[in-house]
């Protein structure tokens, strides 16, 4: 999905600038959308890679125009109306037209410390072995999916050397279009600075984290669209 949302190595953002003291939500409403995200997506309607998708598929003028809590919110909201949970108008209006939709489950107040303690973890176990070691010179795929994928188009086509393998983990790309989780083999990958960008950057290297997918042996160069 090559959406505003990706604008890693685009210029013209001007220089990220951290607030001193950042408080941790700026608007009382910003804490109720990251409870009612939380809280939909623990009804198990819809999954992370889902509302990843759902969020980076708003239009550009709107990803870019919304604060954090904005796009977490349009993203909902659009999940909502997509699964039959909401109309537009309903949320515009703040209140339901009709009966309450039947959900697979409900996160109750009690449930949700320990269950945000626990975490979420997307570590599986894999059968296959690995393809690639510390040390492989690899190159990341020229790919231009039109649905949710993980892998950056700075580095797209790129050449890179494996620095770790990360185990398997749900793979993003299928598990945000409803094909399962297909657990796949994560690696991280360096990319010379120049390599990405050309000589003209003051930057050495960037690490991106990369599933087997996304990758080939550096004498391949293949293309997928």
């Amino acid at each position: 999905m090559n959406g505003a949302h990706d604008m890693g190595g685009m210029q013209s953002f001007g220089p990220v600038q951290p607030e001193r003291d950042e408080p941790i939500f700026h608007a009382d409403w910003e804490p109720r959308v990251l409870a009612l995200t939380l809280a939909m997506g623990a009804t198990g309607t819809w999954n992370i890679d889902m509302s990843r998708a759902a969020r980076e598929s708003l239009p550009p003028a709107r990803y870019l125009a919304d604060t954090y809590y904005e796009i977490w919110f349009d993203g909902l909201c659009k999940l909502l109306i997509e699964h039959g949970l909401a109309t537009a108008e309903e949320i515009e209006a703040g209140r339901p037209a009709g009966p309450a939709a039947r959900l697979k489950r409900v996160l109750e107040a009690a449930q949700v410390r320990p269950t945000l303690s626990r975490g979420f973890p997307y570590d599986r176990p894999m059968a296959d072995p690995a393809r690639f070691v510390a040390g492989d010179a690899v190159r990341a795929r020229e790919m231009n999916p039109a649905t949710h994928t993980r892998l950056p188009r700075y580095c797209r086509g790129k050449r890179g050397e494996i620095v770790a393998v990360r185990g398997a983990h749900v793979f993003p790309d299928a598990h945000a279009i409803g094909q399962g989780e297909q657990p796949r083999w994560l690696y991280t990958v360096r990319f010379a600075a120049a390599e990405l960008w050309g000589d003209d950057t003051s930057a050495a290297s960037v690490c991106v984290d990369c599933w087997e997918p996304y990758l080939e042996p550096a004498g391949e160069h293949g293309q997928e669209h």
